[in-house]
């Protein structure tokens, strides 16, 4: 039998900043060598059960805790945060903040050298680390010259030189391209069976988290565990939904075609479905939809010639791109991370210059034109909302840029409610900025955009951190401001995102555009995928597994169905 390794028994955690306990009656065991996904809205609690477990509460967050957390039999409260570091390896969500090295070698020794540990001993042990997570190549180089992917390899190889039986990863998806994702997931997999590791991951993105096996998963709800049940159990029991969860992709569809969900269905992983039992139902379906008619073209708005950038003369970040994009449209660009898509974003608002080719709104060119003359046609958000907030209060932040332009201050009060009851901000309206989390930062720096009211509407990574209930407002009122008129441009790693919400996509790999066309048509072509680090979507995988030949129309099928899903409940 295996030892619990993992213990919370009748826990309660309440922040002595907070009002009301934020965890409360928590009952979980995680045994040794499991690997166990906690999966929960935002707000959940399910970060601060992370924390629970890596000693950060009761160590640097202090509040009132009831009942007893044990990790490897030792009460927490009777130990400290640097003998629980020896027992819990934390690889945190922003991979850059747990860099201390100048180089990746010094980074992961870091550890080592608290202990004492003697040069040639460290050194082999550096490069046997390094070398698991395929990183030992690299050990000289900087660690904020590395990709998203390799800086995650780099925070992963920290926190293994010591041996740790527990790997808590909290969100190790939110900032990597959908390929490099899959290959963490992969690396997780390997490390957990090759040193039977016990591992634990907090994450929003289900679905590609499943792209590999988990013994189980965990519902935080409102503090309280509502789920602990293995994937197949949890995808047929019908309540990822109603938590605001988002349910993978494929498990939609099957219940579209009228199949109903059961673990004997064995749906918790595409891999593991058992199709021969649904493929007839499926096929049926899919022969009884009808594709939508097409939208009316409209005039073109915002459109490159040629356009290429590069910040030195060595390496061309942008190489001859060309595109169009047409009034109203909702577009993605998608590639890999480093592909060139924000510095896109950043000759379109001017904020570099493009060094050959040109830009041209409604048809007029916009060189010669200041970042301020854009930004009256063209409203820019970030991908980190820590680069974009500059007042300490939310009303004050909302508020900048009309108090910039000199706007009364009455009409400013009505266009920041408006602005912040549409991004679901309202109840925070007299907040400071500081008391908020990372996604809820980010609707922030929306509405301080989205309160211009520009025509062109650029965002770089929208819906990152954000849960599906949040995700599907935010991305539902960008579609309704969408039927407005305005034109949203939409930098994103979400597949998701990019098939239910863009019909355009435009693929940038290495400064280059490699495609432009519909985003099924993107999500179906295994060729352009693969070079821009994209992932088929489970759809297409369902579909190709169900013997249906038009894959492009199966995907279509769903999308437009889904649409009607969501008209006739709201």
């Amino acid at each position: 039998m295996k030892k619990p390794l993992i213990q919370f028994k009748d826990f309660s955690f309440q922040y002595f900043s907070q009002a009301e306990p934020t965890l409360q009656d928590i009952n979980l065991t995680i045994y040794e060598g499991e690997k166990v996904l906690i999966v929960g809205p935002s707000g959940s609690g399910k970060s601060t059960l992370g924390h629970c477990i890596n000693g950060l509460i009761p160590f640097a967050y202090k509040g009132e805790i009831k009942g007893s957390v044990k990790i490897d039999g030792v009460e927490t409260r009777e130990a400290n945060i640097f003998k629980l570091s020896k027992k819990v390896g934390t690889v945190l969500q922003d991979s850059d903040g747990q860099f201390i090295g100048l180089t990746v070698g010094e980074d992961i020794a870091f550890a080592l050298e608290n202990d004492c540990m003697a040069q040639d001993e460290m050194r082999e042990t550096v490069q046997k680390v390094a070398d698991m997570v395929d990183m030992g190549r690299l050990l000289s180089s900087s660690p904020y010259e590395l990709s998203g992917g390799q800086k995650q390899r780099v925070a992963f190889a920290g926190v293994m030189v010591h041996d740790v039986e527990v790997l808590l990863f909290d969100e190790p998806l939110a900032n990597l391209d959908p390929a490099t994702g899959k290959t963490a997931i992969d690396l997780i997999d390997r490390i957990q069976k090759q040193y039977n590791k016990t591992v634990v991951i907090i994450e929003h993105r289900l679905e590609d988290v499943l792209y590999r096996n988990v013994d189980r998963i965990v519902v935080v709800s409102e503090g309280r565990i509502v789920a602990d049940m293995t994937p197949d159990e949890l995808i047929a029991s019908d309540m990822l939904v109603g938590l605001g969860i988002r349910e993978p992709l494929y498990a939609t569809a099957l219940k579209y075609a009228g199949i109903k969900l059961t673990p004997e269905l064995r749906a918790g992983r595409m891999e593991t479905l058992r199709l021969d039992l649904v493929k007839d139902q499926l096929l049926e379906w899919h022969l009884s939809q009808r594709i939508a008619a097409p939208r009316e073209e409209r005039p073109t708005i915002l459109e490159a010639r040629n356009l290429s950038f590069q910040y030195t003369k060595k390496r061309k970040i942008l190489q001859n791109i060309n595109f169009a994009i047409r009034e109203g449209e909702m577009v993605s660009i998608v590639g890999t991370n480093g592909a060139g898509k924000s510095t896109l974003a950043k000759v379109i608002c001017g904020f570099v210059k493009e060094d050959e080719g040109e830009l041209l709104y409604a048809g007029e060119s916009m060189a010669g034109e200041t970042i301020k003359e854009r930004s009256l046609k063209i409203g820019y958000v970030m991908q980190n909302p820590n680069q974009m907030l500059c007042k300490p209060m939310i009303y004050d932040e909302v508020a900048l840029g009309l108090r910039n332009r000199g706007v009364p201050e009455e009409e400013i009060a009505e266009k920041v409610d408006k602005a912040l009851k549409i991004c679901g901000l309202s109840p925070f309206k007299k907040w400071p900025v500081s008391a908020l989390s990372f996604g809820q930062k980010k609707r922030v720096t929306i509405a301080s955009i989205l309160v211009m009211e520009p025509k062109v509407l650029i965002l770089d990574e929208p819906t990152a951190g954000q849960d599906y209930h949040h995700y599907t407002e935010i991305m539902e009122f960008l579609k309704s401001l969408n039927d407005q008129g305005v034109t949203i441009i939409m930098i994103t790693h979400d597949m998701h995102l990019m098939l239910e919400y863009t019909p355009h996509a435009i693929v940038i790999s290495e400064g280059k555009k490699i495609g432009d066309s519909t985003a099924v048509d993107i999500l179906t072509n295994r060729e352009i995928a693969e070079a821009a680090s994209l992932k088929l979507t489970s759809l297409y995988d369902l579909a190709v597994a169900a013997g249906i030949e038009d894959t492009a129309g199966f995907v279509q099928h769903f999308i437009d169905y889904e649409r009607e899903v969501y008209r006739h409940e709201k």
